[in-house]
Order: C-alpha cells, then sequence, then structure tokens
C-alpha cells in the first residue's frame, strides 16, 4: 500500500508571502535536495548533515540561483511521516515556489496528491488512522472549542479509549474460540459473567460516544442557533445585531423573511451557526407556509433556540408563542427567551414575563436588539447554554462522520452479545458478535481498512499535508 517514490509539494497557502515552505519526503529526500543547494561556500553537502539542523544556502539550477533558502533535515524514523523530511523555506513568490517545484520534479520527485503527507505517517505507523483524520481537522477548525476537540483528538484521545476496548474483547474473544476446540468436552473457559461486565461497559462507552456525535458535529460546524417568532417581532434586527452587519432585509411589512437565511460567527472562541427562520402566523401565501415549514425544520435541528418574542405586545400573546415553542422542543434543546423591544415595550407584560416559571433547559434575556441594549448579556447566556469548556476538556467528543457511522454499528453488535448472553447462545455465534464489534473498531483506528477507505479520507486534504 506505501508508495515508496519521493514526494513534494507546497505546505504552505497558495499564493505569494512572505515566505513559502516546500516539503520533500522519502527516500531520495535529502539527495535530491543535495543536487540543487548550494552552501555560500560550497564545501557544506547536505548529504552529510546530522538530523533537525538548519543550514542556509542557494537552491541553483544549471548554475542559476533561483533562490537564497534554508533548509531543515529531518531523518527517519523520527520525522512527521516517519521517512526523510527535507523542508526548504524560501521566499513567498509564486514564481519561485513552482521553479523550486519543477526542478525538483526534474531531480527524481513527484508531485504530492492530497493527504500523502499524512497517509504515509499512518502508513508508517506514526499515528493511527483516527489520529490522522483529526489533523485535517486541526487545519480546519475555525473556533477554539473545534481547535482543542481536533487537537486532543489528533494527541490520541479517542484512540486511547477504543483500543482500550479492543484489547479486551480480544481476550474474551480468544476464550470463547477456545471453547470450540474443547466442545466435546463441554468446558467454559470465558466466565459468563465478567464477559456480561465488559459488554455492558462497553455499551454504555459505545452509546456515550455515538451519543456525543451531535454535540460534536456542532462544535466543528457550528453550534446551530435557530432564531424564531412572530412577523416582526425583530428578528431580522436580531440577526443584523449578532454579525454585526446588515445580512437580512428588515422591514414593518408581515413576512419579510420567506426563507432561511444562514451565517456563521465566532463568539469567544466558539462558532455558532444562526438561521434567522420566517415569522411564525396564520398565512394563505404558499411561498411564506413553505418559510414557515423551514422554520419548524430548523427548530428541530437547532441546539439552541432563541424565540424573539415583541413585549409591545399584550402578555397573553406572548404567553401564547412561548408555549406552543416549548410543546415543539425536545428535553435537550436550549431555549432563551429573547424579550426584544424593552425600550418601547409595554411595561405591564415586562413584568410578568420577569416572574415566568422557567425550567432547567430556559433562559430569559430582555433586549433591544435595534439599540444592541442588553446584546452582550445574550451572547453570555448561549454561551453558558452550550457549556462546550467542561464536555470538550473532560469528555471524548466524536466529530467525524465516519466514526459516528462505524460506532453506529459495532453499538448494535455488542447489543446482540449482550442480547445473546441473556438467550445463552453458543459460544460461535457469541464469537461472531464480538468479531463483528472488533472489527468496526478496528476501522476507526484503521487496524482494519483498504484502500478504497484510505482514498476516500485522504482525498478531503489539502496538498501539502
Amino acid at each position: 500500500m506505501l508508495d515508496q517514490s519521493t514526494i513534494c509539494a507546497i505546505s504552505t497557502s497558495p499564493g505569494s508571502g512572505a515566505i513559502a515552505v516546500i516539503r520533500l519526503s522519502g527516500d531520495d529526500a535529502i539527495s535530491i535536495t543535495g543536487k540543487i543547494f548550494r552552501s555560500p561556500n560550497q564545501t557544506k553537502k547536505i548529504e552529510e548533515q546530522p538530523a533537525n539542523t538548519l543550514h542556509f544556502g542557494q537552491i541553483v539550477s544549471k548554475n542559476e540561483v533561483i533562490d537564497e533558502v534554508v533548509v531543515a533535515l529531518f531523518r527517519a524514523p523520527h520525522s512527521f511521516t516517519g521517512e526523510d523530511i527535507v523542508e526548504i523555506s524560501c521566499h513567498g513568490s509564486v514564481y519561485i515556489q513552482q521553479r523550486i517545484l519543477e526542478i525538483l520534479v526534474e531531480n527524481g520527485a513527484r508531485l504530492a496528491r492530497p493527504g500523502e503527507y499524512t497517509q504515509r505517517a499512518f502508513l508508517n505507523g506514526k499515528m493511527d488512522l483516527s489520529q490522522a483524520e483529526a489533523v485535517a481537522d486541526v487545519i480546519a477548525s475555525s473556533s477554539a472549542a473545534a481547535h482543542r476537540l481536533a487537537l486532543k483528538q489528533m494527541r490520541g484521545g479517542f484512540s486511547k479509549e477504543i483500543n482500550q476496548l479492543r484489547e479486551q474483547l480480544l481476550h474474551f474473544t480468544a476464550m470463547v474460540e477456545l471453547e470450540l476446540d474443547f466442545s466435546e468436552e463441554d468446558v467454559e473457559f470465558a466466565d459468563r459473567t465478567e464477559l456480561r461486565k465488559l459488554a455492558e461497559k462497553v455499551e454504555h462507552l459505545l452509546g456515550k460516544l455515538k451519543n456525543s456525535f451531535h454535540l460534536g458535529n456542532a462544535i466543528k460546524n457550528g453550534i446551530p442557533v435557530a432564531i424564531v417568532g412572530e412577523t416582526n417581532v425583530g428578528k431580522s434586527t436580531l440577526l443584523n445585531a449578532l454579525l454585526n452587519e446588515d445580512k437580512a432585509i428588515v422591514s414593518d411589512i408581515h413576512g419579510t423573511t420567506r426563507d432561511v437565511i444562514e451565517d456563521v460567527v465566532n463568539i469567544h472562541g466558539t462558532a455558532f451557526r444562526f438561521f434567522d427562520t420566517a415569522g411564525l402566523r396564520e398565512t394563505v401565501d404558499k411561498i411564506e407556509t413553505l418559510g414557515i415549514e423551514r422554520t419548524y425544520d430548523k427548530l428541530n435541528a437547532a441546539t439552541v433556540v432563541l424565540l424573539v418574542v415583541d413585549t409591545q405586545n399584550p402578555y397573553s400573546v406572548v404567553k401564547s408563542r412561548i408555549d406552543k415553542i416549548r410543546e415543539r422542543l425536545a428535553p435537550d434543546q436550549q431555549l432563551i427567551i429573547v424579550a426584544n423591544k424593552i425600550d418601547s415595550g409595554l411595561e405591564e407584560t415586562k413584568q410578568q414575563l420577569t416572574s415566568i416559571q422557567l425550567s432547567a433547559h430556559e433562559k430569559i434575556v430582555f433586549i433591544a436588539a435595534k439599540q444592541k441594549e442588553n446584546l452582550n448579556e445574550l451572547i453570555d447566556l448561549m454561551t453558558v447554554s452550550v457549556n462546550l469548556d467542561s464536555a470538550s476538556q473532560e469528555d471524548v467528543i466524536v466529530t467525524n462522520a465516519r466514526h459516528f457511522e462505524i460506532l453506529k454499528h459495532a453499538h448494535e453488535a455488542i447489543v446482540r452479545v449482550l442480547n445473546g448472553l441473556d438467550t445463552g447462545i453458543t459460544g460461535d455465534f457469541l464469537s461472531q458478535d464480538i468479531r463483528e464489534c472488533l472489527h468496526y473498531l478496528g476501522e476507526i483506528t484503521g487496524e482494519i481498512t483498504n484502500n478504497e477507505v484510505l482514498g476516500h479520507i485522504f482525498k478531503n486534504f489539502c496538498i501539502g499535508k
């Protein structure tokens, strides 16, 4: 599976810059560099230099000086890929970058494919597959919370949990299969009581990991926040205030917003994905009705729901809308009642809203969206509602859709093991279910994989990583 050729690529962002880094990896990385590198006194040979050293000189092709560079050497196996690696830091001219690449290819290297450096790191045992996938997540992380989770996974937090489960299950499946060799003697090597305890532990942990994907996916792609409410209560004004730009059209005309308007903003290190939705009301307009249907779709999918109510309306009208939204929310959804227009609202409505009975998943904040009054208080409530700090530091959170699908299958397999222990099925069927669970867990870390899976994973990486 491992291509032994020496690869090269630009590892810094595309375009011009102060400097650029061109990376080579492979058995001939150092010797190829030696063909085109010239030290100031022309006596230093790169091939003879020790690992983890920097060398100033020039890149030369046919006596033409291309650029002055700094070359970093890393020798196998103590490198990112586990192979010899050379990193050439040159000036960031697009012409210089491309010219050095051309010279490297002329001297025996080939251009790297997307993710090929990280793929080689995996194939050479420098990291497992879940850690390799986390490399892409670290690069793509757009918030502090997403960065923390990706970094934890890259350092092996997720792999450690999976490997511990596999080791324990491997022991028991070996004992169960040993029984099959002595089936005529009717002996039992695997203690069914201990196996049940382990299976229950595995089932609990797999269920916990599987269920964490909802939060992990939200952290990775932005916490989904649905802004809902009746027409003309200030939903679009609130979105514009949160984004600090005129994203949504604001008008006194009812039903202005007919489709979902979406945008992401990073607040205190957490990405929030806001959805401004069509106003909720009775209407015969077919297009507006479609917009209201999408409002309920976003409401159901949101982690946090901002229910905007107008304090200019009587309390009975406001309370009725709050109760209707409450009926639609799942127990784990966070509801923040945003009492808007407090600068001109009815005092009676504001007072009665202050005394409203709230559950543990509900909060209320009084704002004037147009004047951005108390907006920071709303932002603080949103941040507290999702409570990412404790989750990202203490728990293993699944952020990868591939891992989620595999965990679902592994969980189903271990549930069958528990059911089999209850019904007293024979060891061969029990072993088959344990092995199926082991197979899926191995797919996460890459102990069981194939070229098709690897190709699908690494094709989404950027070139040079």
